[in-house]
């Protein structure tokens, strides 16, 4: 089959976009917003884009509170989701009125940042503490603001679970990352495997 996004004629009951490029790390966002109110949410069009310096990226469709705490406040945790926090994760996504705090609302303790002053997810393995780079409020090919908003932050202070630090690595399969993969579909890595790329080619000539 082939289709035209923007024409939706893929004849499908829902558009496989998000399941093929899939799956997708979930960066779940604390804030607080200029009167210091908690913001916990999921988002599932998150990564990083740079390794030097550390950067990742979330995007949001909508000026949601997230995306107004940071462009207020400047800073936010990415905290790692997990399949033991599945539910409270999932929790957090709903749409709660502004200044409700998701973390109560899904039962979750939160902890000291070392750096920013948005707290992390006490139970989360990992949490990446961000300072805010940008926001990009995305147009498409014809001009149009799109309603995304990327938000990329660059990462000042990393927080690791010494339990899952084995071999000198994180240990992700431990763990138990859990990802995106479109529909209501997820995805839990209990088992990774190791592929070594090899040597670049000798430049000959």
């Amino acid at each position: 089959m082939r289709y035209t996004p923007r024409l939706r004629d893929h004849g499908l009951a829902h558009d496989p976009f998000k399941a093929i490029v899939a799956p997708r790390p979930i960066g779940w966002i604390s804030s607080l917003d200029p009167d210091g109110r908690l913001n916990l949410a999921p988002y599932s069009f998150f990564n990083a884009v740079s390794n030097d310096p550390h950067i990742v990226m979330f995007s949001s469709f909508g000026e949601k509170d997230s995306v107004k705490n940071i462009e207020a406040t400047g800073e936010f945790v990415c905290n790692l989701t997990t399949f033991d926090l599945r539910e409270e994760m999932n929790t957090t996504s709903a749409a709660y009125p502004r200044g409700v705090s998701e973390a109560e609302e899904a039962g979750l303790a939160m902890a000291e940042s070392a750096v920013v002053k948005p707290p992390r997810v006490r139970d989360a393995p990992t949490a990446l503490e961000c300072r805010l780079l940008k926001a990009d409020r995305l147009a498409g090919l014809d001009g149009q603001w799109s309603g995304n908003i990327v938000v990329f932050g660059e990462v000042v202070s990393i927080y690791v679970d010494d339990r899952f630090i084995r071999d000198d690595r994180f240990d992700m399969a431990a763990a138990r990352t859990i990802a995106r993969c479109g529909y209501f579909d997820y995805a839990v890595v209990d088992g990774v495997f190791e592929i070594i790329r090899p040597k670049d080619p000798k430049v000959t000539g």
